[in-house]
Order: structure tokens, then sequence, then C-alpha cells
């Protein structure tokens, strides 16, 4: 099988990563093409350190990073020294032992060292500056450019072309495809382009009209001369790689030589179209003259930290250039527009094999069966993140963070405001503290509800559950299940799909039964060739040919996009409408005055067009805070005037204004799932509590004939506590770590801790006691029935 003609550009540690995993699948009619020498062409893998951090909060580039662990030490291109992460702050040291959870939650091994320990093993550390150390025995340096010719050279070896010395000028097209790459040396045939170009990326993306929000930052690495206290060390790395993460600083070994790297330094951003030519720079494209007053401050913290470098000097040093995205995830996938041009972007070396590894199995097989994907897809960004100005403030600030403690709610400081619903003034008004979510300013909780605290039994949760929270949010989840309650839900994406097709179409692509009456709503999932859960949407029958769904993100329109039919269209209505959540016992109180609609007529998951007061929308009974009440769509432009109508008419009811906060909290009361959190594209909708969703009966829809209804082996399991939590902990079972926590919060209403977490079957049976991994402690877990409130729906349905 000599597959489709695939032209990989960029030889770097990413395009040789996928041009050997391609090879050794049986795809061997295969072009590697790079613009400079190979194996070290110039790009940012000619000069990376090639440290290896396995630690990162997100599950997949953790997978990631095991694999290129896993394979590059398989081919004799990796160092497996370990990995050191030193705290010289109380902060820093509570910060190991999240990641040390991390870690373990994804099943990787490590440690937290007490000070003693973490001297011991690495003794050039000062005694009296170290509270505590994170040791990961499988970390390590990757060889970066040795990996490159080892990884070339098997590709060679299973059939691939290999072409330096080639730079790329343009994609050659027709209609909808790509056909070709043209270079200086003449074009090459494709069906499929995989751009690998790292640095170069957003350039050759342009060549097909596609843009990346990628942007190149120069990074400074310096080396020392001799250390006297390493002096004959003759292995090139006997010690564990070390991160100094509270002052920016990495360090490795090169024999008796330490190399120092800082992103503690101002940001150096530069355009792709600034970077100089392989024969025009001096050392190579991806490195940029070393500027001595930037590092002034790193070697003064270095010496501090290791004080036998108090007896060594800084000889060379260089700014090398690494690719930075607005959210610090890869550029993975397809193009929107450009049929077989795809893009593997902003990955580092030690992400590199394993991304080479996913986008084989992507290209392939047509999905990734290892990694769930969702984070690193290149079409998940909306319009305003492809802004030149927004990627360049991103990415600078990404550099600026990169290293820093980051909680869970932290929004991004800059550029804000972005997106705001036309409520925005009147949350203002009321006290609004807003967080951020895709762009849009999100209100988390109301000052003016402060006076709603007094008197009430509210708890209050442990320090790192508390930033961005306020006993106000606590309090607004209670008056929403005692009156009424307004929550802004524009920021959830909405889609108008129409047209003759549309409910054929539909049919396919969801797991529900979609086509029946105007005016019915269909909670139903998303799924992808092998049965994974893609997202999960709710689908509006607006007239028989109209329908509008409710979905998670950018994905689920770029799904729908590449699976539409000639007779269906599919159109993004977010930014021209609005929405209002309004739930509570009293709700139809509130609104029932308002309408000529009869709302006790109108059943729960059905929906009706009509007017609320002079405001023309889509009201729809459905309710992810478990609550008696209505999401009500109408356009922007009139969107004012229905939180003005219902504000005046439910000031007699006791109605609020409630946050994001308070939302979240009565969420999990009732066990709704969210997508990207709780259920992602490596689970199924039986393992996930979602099989009431699925109606098997129909007779197709993407995904049904992968889909096993049998007993799951692990289930997402709905857990109480006595504290809070906040997501991505480790669960064990006596010593042994079972699972993950997804999704947690306090249930202010039931007066307990909840958390949903993925466990192995058998241990998701009510009653069953495990214990979650909280920073340093260990806090018990009891697994629970779910919903925890209203398990007969009354409420809802009343």
């Amino acid at each position: 099988m000599a597959g489709p003609k695939v032209v990989i550009i960029g030889a770097g540690v990413v395009g040789a990563a996928l041009a050997d995993e391609l090879s050794t699948r049986g795809w061997t009619d295969v072009t590697v093409v790079d613009q400079g020498p190979l194996p070290a062409p110039g790009g940012s893998s000619s000069h990376a350190p090639g440290l290896v951090f396995q630690a990162n909060s997100s599950k997949t580039m953790t997978e990631l990073a095991r694999y290129t662990v896993e394979k590059l030490a398989g081919i004799g291109c990796f160092l497996q020294v370990g990995g050191l992460e030193v705290a010289t702050t109380d902060e820093r040291l509570r910060e190991l032992y999240r990641r040390h959870g991390w870690l373990t939650a994804w099943g990787v091994h490590g440690t937290v060292l007490s000070p003693q320990e973490t001297h011991e093993l690495y003794p050039l550390l000062d005694k009296d500056t170290v509270l505590g150390g994170l040791h990961v025995p499988t970390d390590g340096l990757a060889k970066a450019v040795r990996a490159v010719e080892v990884q070339l050279s098997r590709a060679r070896g299973g059939g691939v072309r290999l072409l330096d010395r080639h730079e790329v000028l343009d994609i050659r097209t027709e209609g909808d495809r790509v056909t070709g790459v043209v270079t200086d040396h003449g074009e090459i045939d494709a069906d499929l382009v995989v751009c690998c170009a790292g640095i170069w990326g957003p350039k050759v993306a342009g060549l097909v009209g596609m843009t990346l929000p990628l942007l190149p930052l120069a990074h400074q690495l310096a080396w020392t001369g001799q250390v006297p206290a390493i002096a004959g060390q003759r292995a090139e790395a006997v010690r564990p790689i070390l991160r100094h993460q509270d002052a920016d600083l990495y360090y490795r070994d090169r024999f008796d030589t330490i190399g120092i790297g800082s992103y503690g330094h101002r940001p150096m951003p530069i355009d792709v179209d600034d970077i100089l030519g392989v024969d025009q720079a001096e050392v190579m494209p991806s490195v940029q003259p070393f500027t001595e007053d930037d590092f002034a401050d790193a070697w003064q913290e270095s010496q501090r930290l290791l004080p036998s470098l108090r007896e060594a000097k800084v000889e060379e040093g260089i700014n090398g250039l690494f690719s930075f995205t607005v959210d610090d995830m890869p550029l993975l996938g397809e193009s929107p527009t450009v049929k077989g041009f795809w893009v593997a972007e902003a990955v580092w070396v030690t992400h590199s094999a394993g991304v080479g590894h996913a986008m084989a199995e992507w290209l392939v097989n047509g999905y990734c069966e290892s990694y769930d994907l969702h984070e690193c897809d290149v079409n998940r960004f909306e319009q305003h993140h492809l802004a030149p100005d927004y990627v360049t403030a991103r990415g600078c600030q990404n550099f600026v963070e990169v290293y820093d403690i980051k909680h869970p709610l932290q929004p991004m400081d800059d550029p804000r405001p972005l997106r705001t619903s036309p409520f925005y003034q009147r949350q203002q008004e009321l006290g609004a503290v807003f967080l951020e979510a895709n762009g849009w300013e999100r209100p988390q909780w109301y000052e003016a509800n402060a006076h709603l605290v007094e008197g009430r039994d509210l708890h209050e949760p442990n320090e790192w559950a508390a930033r961005y929270w306020s006993p106000i949010a606590a309090a607004e989840a209670q008056v929403t299940r005692e009156t009424v309650a307004l929550y802004d839900m524009t920021a959830l994406k909405r889609l108008i799909v129409e047209g003759p097709g549309a409910a054929r179409f539909l049919q396919r692509m969801t797991t529900g039964d979609v086509d029946k009456s105007v005016g019915s709503v269909t909670y139903c999932l998303l799924l992808d060739v092998d049965g994974g859960i893609r997202s999960d949407v709710t689908v509006a029958r607006l007239s028989k040919t109209r329908f509008q769904v409710g979905a998670n993100g950018n994905l689920d329109l770029d799904w729908f996009t590449r699976h539409l039919p000639d007779d269906v269209l599919v159109r993004d209505l977010t930014a021209s409408t609005c929405c209002i959540g309004i739930w509570g016992p009293k709700a139809r109180d509130v609104v029932q005055p308002l309408t000529k609609l009869d709302l006790t007529a109108l059943k729960y998951f059905r929906g009706a067009q009509d007017y609320i007061g002079n405001v023309p929308v889509t009201a729809l009974r459905l309710s992810y805070v478990g609550e008696l009440g209505w999401e009500l769509y109408t356009t922007a432009d009139m969107g004012l005037k229905l939180w003005d109508t219902l504000w005046r008419a439910g000031g007699e009811h006791g109605i609020i204004a409630a946050g994001r906060a308070a939302f979240t909290s009565l969420r999990l009361e009732k066990g709704y799932r969210s997508f990207g959190t709780d259920m992602t594209y490596e689970h199924d909708p039986f393992e996930a509590g979602l099989g009431f969703a699925v109606k098997l009966a129909k007779e197709d829809f993407v995904g049904k004939d992968a889909l096993r209804p049998g007993d799951p082996k692990r289930r997402l399991t709905c857990l109480t506590l006595a504290d809070t939590v906040m997501g991505k902990e480790p669960v064990y079972a006596g010593e042994t770590c079972v699972g993950y926590v997804t999704s947690a919060a306090f249930g202010h209403t039931i007066g307990k801790g909840i958390a949903y977490a993925w466990l192995p079957a058998e241990l998701s049976h009510p009653g069953q006691t495990v214990h979650i991994g909280y920073f340093d402690r260990r806090i018990q877990a009891t697994v629970a029935e779910e919903p925890l409130f209203d398990p007969k729906m009354t409420r809802l349905r009343g």
C-alpha cells in the first residue's frame, strides 16, 4: 500500500517523526522537503536544548510527551536523566504537588522531594534556597538533531523521499483541493500536503489562504564555560534537567558546562517575513544574536540557585526562535477551505514524536485513535483569534506566563474586552465580576447581590478554590432555586442548519431522533467514526427545513461544514443573536404575563417562536440548572430590551442576575455533562452516562457502527465530598491511582462538594469510598447516585 501522494513541508522533529510514522503504516509515496540542509535545516529543532518535561495540565499533552520519550529512547536519541522542578517559595511548593497530581492522574510516575532529597539528587543547588522538588525519572534530554537524522533515515528506508535545499514557493490547488507543491527546484504532485514548517508555518499556510495564530518569539539560551564543580565530567549529562520556574529558568548539563534557558526577559517577537533565509543567516535562520543585557537578571539568579556558577562565566548564547500560539496549544488538522492541506504546527521537541504519531493515525485512519486532539485542532478558533494584533498580544503574554502558576479560572488580562453581550451595560451596573470565555465577557457573580449573603449558611472553600470566587456566588445559586434568576447564555455557540435536506443531514450527523414535529428540542451527541464523543448539542426544530443547534464551539461548525450535502446550509448566528436563561420556581410568574404563549402547554424540551413584550424570541424550555424556565433567544439589537422587560417584570418576584459560578454549581447538582471537560473524543456515550441520547433504532448515524453498548469498563462517576476540588486531580483506591476528576464545584443547595471522575466500572457503585489527591493531601469522597438534586425531575417539568 503506497498510499496517497504526500508532501511534508519541514524536516524538523515533527516532519521527521511524521514521515517515519507514515512509512511504518505502509505509506511510501511520501516526500519531505525543507529549505535547509539535513539533518539540521535551521529551524527551531536545529538549536533546541532538548529538555523534555512531561508534567502538563493537559492529559493530551502529557500523553504526547510520554510517547515522545518512549520513542526517542527506543531509537537512541534520548538521555533519560530525569527531570527536576524546584520550589523556592511556598506557593511554588504547593504548585509542585498540584503538578504531581497531574502526572499521577495521567499515568506518569513522579515524586515530590523534601529539601534534603532535592539537594541529594542535584548537589549543585543551594541548600538554603530550595524548599523541595518534583522529580520525574522518565524525563530527560531529547537529542533533537539526532532524532531528526534517525527518524528520516528510518523513513528513507521505508521508501520516503528526502529533498533538502528545496524552498517551497507555492502550494498548487484545483478547486477546493490541494494538488501539489511548487519549489525552487520544480513541482511535486500531491494528494496531501502537511505543513510542519515550524516558525515558517504562517507563511506556508498563507499560500493557501489559511491564517495560523502562531507567533515566533526569541528565547534566550546561554552556555557557561567550564564549571569547576563538574570539571572532568565525560558524559554529556549525568544530573536531571532542572527547572527553576519561580525565576523562569531551566538548566541542563553539557559535559562540564551548563546550559541556561530563560523566559524571564522581555518578549521578543519577530514577523515571519523578517526571518532570514538559510543562506543569509549567520548561524541559522532560527537563531538571533544574543542580547546580553536581557540575560543579566537570569545570570544573577542562576548564581544564587547554583552557587558553583559563581566560578564560571557565560561563554556563548543565542536568542533562539520558538513558536507560540494564542492558547499555548499546538495547531493540528486540515484546512477548513482547502482539502488535503494539513498543518502540524507550534509543536516543541517535547511533544514532537507524539504529534507525528497522532497525525499519522489521523491521516491514515481518518481519525486519531490514540489521543483526544480537540484542544489541538487548528479549527477551534473564532475569527477574532486570528487577528494579527491578537496573535501578537496573546503570544507575548503566553511567553511571559510560560512558567507562571495559573489558576484554572484565570482569565487573560489583555486584550479585553473583546466580545460583549447586549446585556453588558446592565451587568456592569449590577457590579458584575467578569471572567473571559472565548473572547466573551462572562459574569462570574454580581456585587449587587452581596446583601443576599446575610443570614445564609454558605460553604467557604479552601484558599485555592476561593480564587475567582465569592460567597455571593453561593447565594446566587440558592436564590435561583428559591425564586428566579437571569443567566447570560450568549457565549454559547448557536448554529442554524437549514435547507430541504436539513432533517436528513442532522439525522445522519447526530445520535438523536431530530426528525420530529416543529417545536421539538432534542439533546444528542456528535460522534466520530470511531464512536468517540465529538460534542453534545441541542437541536431545536424551528420549521420543516430549519433547525437551531446549540453547539459547543467552532469545531462543531467545522464538523458540520465538512459533511454538508448540497441541499443544506449551516450558519453561525452567535454574534448576531443573544440568549437569556430565566430559571427558578417563579420563572413562569415572571414570563407568562409578558407573552401570549401558553407556557404551561410548552412542555419540557419543546420550543416556540413568539414575543416577550415587544421582543421577538425563540423560547426553548430547557434548563442546565435543573429549574423551571426557558432559554430565550433574540437578535442582538433587541437583547437589551429583552433584559429590561424581564427585569421589570421580575422585580415583584425577587428576580436576580446570577453568574457562571452559580451556574456551574447548579449544573453539577443535576449531573449535566460538559463537553471538553467531562467527556471528550476518547470517551463513548455509554461510559459517559449519555446512552439515553443515542437512538440505536435509527437506521444510521456517524459512529453508530463503532458503538458497543455493553457494560463499560470505566464510567463517569459522581462523587460527593466535604471540601471543594477544582478538576484534573487524581483519584485513589488505597494507594493506587484509578482515575481523575473532570468537573468539580461545591453544591450550595445540597451542602456537599461535588466531583465527577472517570473511574473503573467496579468502583463506580454508590457507596464506594475513594480519595482525591488535592495538592499534598487526600480528601475522602463517596460515589453517589445521580442526579443529586431533584432526581424525579419534578421542578423541571412543573
